[in-house]
């Protein structure tokens, strides 16, 4: 059985801008790549046409990189901090006993997106160091995802300390090719999330580790 990674994005577009060419890499090694979409939109804040154009991409996001799975929890996009934290525990308990993953991606604790915090809040109550042998997790690493990392405020304790870098030089142009199948959520230039920052921070991560793009991840735990 190839190892499990579990990639866990709180609104559709997280896992690409944070991870999308660690997910390629992963892929192309023979890994299976399960993918978690924890929230999504709902009317009356986004109209039937906009609801169902976000559900159509992420059905084109997950071909791109040829997901083995795809699992839409169906919270409710912006509004996570309305629901009980045990509802989104037990969502995700559920979903990683399932999936079993070896490797886990999660978004940044401390975004200043308020979603991200309640769902890496949840995911951390569900792996606890105790559990992660008998869950099989050996590693759990966060993402950055430019446009909520970045802008939180420059208080101690708030920033993103990278401690691991993938080399993402390969799969570079595909990011961003799969970035702009997210036509509801990618920015015009010079926007963060337009293509050229996208780029750009990629550029800042690989000249780090002397090569020509990479994507940094911080550790949150790790068995070895």
């Amino acid at each position: 059985m190839s190892e499990r990674v579990l990639v866990v994005s709180v609104h559709p577009d997280d896992e690409t801008l944070g991870c999308g060419g660690t997910v390629l890499k992963h892929v192309a090694d023979g890994l299976e790549v399960h993918w978690a979409v924890v929230t999504q939109a709902y009317e009356p804040e986004w109209s039937r046409e906009v609801i169902n154009r976000k559900s159509e991409e992420v059905d084109q996001v997950a071909k791109a990189y040829s997901i083995s799975s795809l699992t839409r929890l169906g919270f409710p996009a912006n509004g996570l901090a309305d629901i009980k934290l045990g509802e989104i525990i037990e969502s995700l308990r559920t979903l990683i006993l399932e999936v079993r993953p070896g490797t886990v991606y999660l978004v940044n604790g401390q975004d200043i997106h308020t979603d991200h915090r309640v769902v890496f809040d949840a995911v951390t109550v569900v792996i606890k160091p105790f559990h992660m042998r008998k869950l099989g997790i050996r590693r759990i690493l966060t993402y950055e995802t430019i446009s909520s990392t970045d802008a939180a405020p420059p208080e101690p304790g708030r920033q993103f300390v990278p401690h691991v870098f993938s080399d993402i030089t390969s799969f570079i142009n595909r990011k961003i090719e799969i970035m702009q199948l997210y036509a509801t959520e990618i920015q015009p230039e010079p926007l963060p999330r337009s293509p050229s920052a996208i780029r750009a921070l990629a550029r800042v991560r690989g000249a780090t580790i002397g090569v020509e793009y990479a994507e940094a991840f911080s550790v949150i735990k790790e068995i070895i």
